[in-house]
């Protein structure tokens, strides 16, 4: 599984801002359905700001896309999407072994 960070925010093209707001519970009910299949496994409001902050675990980047454009607002969201790795996922010493094999030891 994958795990991403994907930025929403509101960017109403083509219709006016009272339609947007009108079809908002229709993007709140998709999400929170992907919420409750364990799709969406954390989601926040950003304060102050339009959009959320949501981190999605999916298969691929393939399938985050699919969901992310199944959003009946998703013609007026813009979408930031941040891949995301654990802790133990980086290892520092990949840069050294790399930079080794290289023949660079400057860094």
């Amino acid at each position: 599984m994958a795990l991403f960070a994907v930025l929403a925010t509101q960017s109403p093209t083509g219709i006016t801002a009272d339609e947007f707001r009108r079809r908002l519970p229709e993007g709140f009910a998709y999400v929170r359905s992907l919420v409750d299949k364990g799709v969406i496994v954390h989601n926040w409001i950003r304060v102050g700001a339009s959009g959320g902050l949501l981190i999605y675990e999916v298969e691929s980047h393939e399938e985050l896309n699919s969901l992310l454009y199944g959003n009946p607002l998703s013609p007026h969201l813009r979408f930031e999407v941040i891949p995301l790795a654990g802790v133990g996922g980086f290892d520092p010493r990949a840069f050294e072994d790399a930079a080794a094999a290289s023949g660079d030891v400057s860094g």
